[in-house]
């Protein structure tokens, strides 16, 4: 591979392998008793080995079924593409404002034919329209004339007007039963910007705190170069939203460097004694990288799998331009939140192994909709109600087709559960139940579990024959020797 095109790979170099260098075998226990102590989740603990590396185990016997833990993100991100779909809140990512507020925004935004006419964040329900309605049925829902967008073109063909879906948005048309079904109130951006919302004050204080005052577009936000964010955003919306990721990623380090540098905070009384100011910077500066440091990285452009169109002497090629298209990226992000006291984090070196984290360690980060649980229940009333309640409800259902079930989606860093290892014949999975309807990952136990026993899940569809899981598995740096995989090992 060519040599990294980012200067500040050389120039850090001795910082940069600091910040990559892994924790020790103590560092790395104290780490995660305390997290395990803060959580409250004393029914498992972190293990260490040689062969394995990090592991779960369990402090206690668990029945099939039965709930192991729940993991809180470290960082996470909705995915680009589900956010027309899906309005939660930016930090838990619960669903919020109403049933009404999440059909009539989707179906809103969906309309347009322009990305330009629209902001999938604009819509929360206080930009609506506020004139009350007096529908009744389903030949008004249809027939009314969207009189606001006469002779314009950007609106799709639909049998639901917007004039319809704004009244939808704003309260003043409210579904049958759908105060069963209560969502928490939007809270804004404490930046002002108009892409973030969220479910309560302490979500959106935390969010601001941790992560997002410097990657925020609002004029209320820390940053100085908004329209830098801007340009990052859409790059990385445009190409791979796990920039979005990686930005968080330094964001939150940068942020929980400040509060560790600040006098009296918890951490930053540790005695500091002959080093230079060099060094202490360094020092605090790994004490906030900490969190991250745990899981397990790789360049990104070293272990995402080679696309099946690619052929074997493309690779060095295809690896070369994943990289370029990270390094162009970062100078996004650069143009947007460098500070030279953090330039180490702006390296592509780190940029990279952060991407990779999310590549090797990943949880798809899921919650159920709200709107599917409406419809359904719409679905299971009783006659007559059923009937004359669809006569309200059906437009709307017929026009979000199959997608009145989607759900949100996005990918997270999740610090337990990057601690468990894979096996093709796991004893728990990752499953949301119905009471799970937060954006926290669900450990579930799929068998009997004894104390002591470690706690697997499996990376892949465990169903798919030995060599095709092998071959899946080779992408995450091992083979699997687990007893499925050894019983069905070709004999040599």
């Amino acid at each position: 591979m060519d040599a990294s095109p980012c200067p500040l790979d050389s120039e850090f170099h001795d910082q940069i392998t600091a910040l990559l260098a892994s924790p020790s075998p103590q560092e790395v226990q104290e780490y995660y008793n305390e997290l395990i102590q803060k959580e409250k989740w004393h029914s498992i603990k972190i293990e260490i080995n040689k062969e394995h590396g990090k592991g779960v185990f369990s402090n206690r016997n668990f029945q099939e079924e039965e709930l192991i833990f729940k993991d809180q993100m470290l960082v996470a991100s909705q995915h680009s593409y589900n956010k027309v779909d899906c309005f939660v809140c930016s930090s838990c990512f619960r669903f919020i404002g109403s049933v009404e507020l999440q059909i009539g925004r989707k179906l809103y935004l969906s309309g347009f034919s322009s990305k330009d006419e629209c902001d999938h964040g604009s819509f929360s329900g206080d930009n609506a329209a506020s004139s009350s309605s007096d529908f009744q049925n389903e030949d008004d829902l249809c027939t009314q004339e969207n009189k606001n967008n006469a002779g314009k073109n950007s609106w799709r063909k639909s049998s639901l007007s917007k004039e319809v879906l704004e009244l939808l948005m704003s309260g003043n048309l409210s579904l049958p039963h759908s105060k069963l079904f209560v969502l928490p109130s939007i809270v804004p951006c404490p930046g002002g910007c108009e892409e973030e919302h969220y479910c309560s004050k302490p979500c959106a204080e935390y969010d601001w705190e941790s992560v997002h005052s410097l990657l925020c577009t609002g004029k209320g936000s820390d940053s100085l170069r908004q329209a830098a964010v801007v340009r990052f955003i859409e790059h990385a919306n445009g190409t791979n939203d796990i920039f979005i990721l990686a930005a968080k990623v330094i964001s939150f380090t940068i942020l929980r460097y400040r509060r560790l540098k600040q006098p009296g905070f918890e951490g930053s009384k540790k005695p500091i004694l002959h080093i230079s100011k060099n060094e202490y910077n360094l020092s605090l500066l790994l004490e906030a990288w900490k969190p991250v440091a745990m899981g397990f990285k790789r360049r990104w452009w070293d272990c995402i799998a080679l696309p099946a169109d690619v052929d074997s002497c493309e690779e060095t090629s295809f690896r070369n331009s994943i990289r370029d298209l990270a390094f162009s990226s970062l100078q996004l992000l650069k143009e947007a939140i460098f500070d030279i006291e953090f330039a180490p984090l702006f390296s592509l070196e780190i940029y990279g192994h952060i991407i990779g984290m999310f590549e090797l360690n990943n949880l798809g980060l899921v919650v159920a909709s709200p709107v599917e649980d409406y419809f359904i229940y719409v679905d299971d009333l009783p006659s007559p109600n059923k009937e004359e309640t669809e006569k309200l409800t059906r437009p709307f259902l017929d026009e979000l087709y199959d997608d009145y079930s989607v759900c949100c989606e996005g990918t997270a860093f999740f610090p337990l559960q990057s601690c468990m290892n894979h096996s093709c014949c796991p004893n728990a999975k990752a499953f949301k139940r119905e009471e799970d309807r937060d954006g926290r990952a669900v450990i579930i136990a799929t068998r009997p579990i004894s104390v002591g026993e470690e706690i697997t899940i499996s990376y892949i569809d465990e169903e798919l024959p030995y060599e095709e899981r092998q071959n899946l598995l080779a992408d995450y740096g091992f083979k699997c020797s687990c007893p499925k995989c050894r019983k069905e090992q070709p004999s040599v």
